[in-house]
């Protein structure tokens, strides 16, 4: 059977109790560049078009959350298409099915353990 074969991580998240400290620790502490972003959530350039998105509350189940789900990990991949016949064949469920926005087309779905996950092909670079 095929393989995905991610060509790079993409998105790392974490979680924060109180937004502004931690955002300011990761900007002003160890230097990241913020970059734009909305909602409850800041984002930090790491480079090599990866980036660090801290969310505002607590870690939670996803399937507990009151909010959209975000995925603990997202891997680009160049072939989206393929990414999910390879998942599909795996029997991975897709519970929200291939979504798509002006930037980019992505997957998400839970791992063995539990976390959710993304897959994304980007049609153009993409703020987080």
């Amino acid at each position: 059977m095929s393989q995905i074969n991610p060509s790079s991580l993409f998105v790392y998240s974490l979680w924060a109790t109180d937004l502004p400290v931690t955002a300011h620790f990761y900007r002003d502490v160890i230097g990241l560049r913020l970059i734009p972003h909305h909602g409850g959530r800041v984002a930090f350039e790491l480079g090599n078009g990866e980036h660090l998105v801290i969310l505002q509350g607590q870690p939670v189940p996803v399937g507990d959350a009151q909010t959209d789900p975000f995925p603990a990990i997202a891997f680009q991949v160049d072939d989206l298409d393929k990414a999910v016949e390879i998942l599909q064949a795996h029997g991975v469920s897709l519970p929200w099915g291939v979504e798509e926005d002006e930037t980019a087309r992505w997957v998400m779905f839970y791992d063995p353990a539990g976390n959710l996950i993304e897959l994304a092909q980007l049609s153009k670079p993409i703020r987080i």
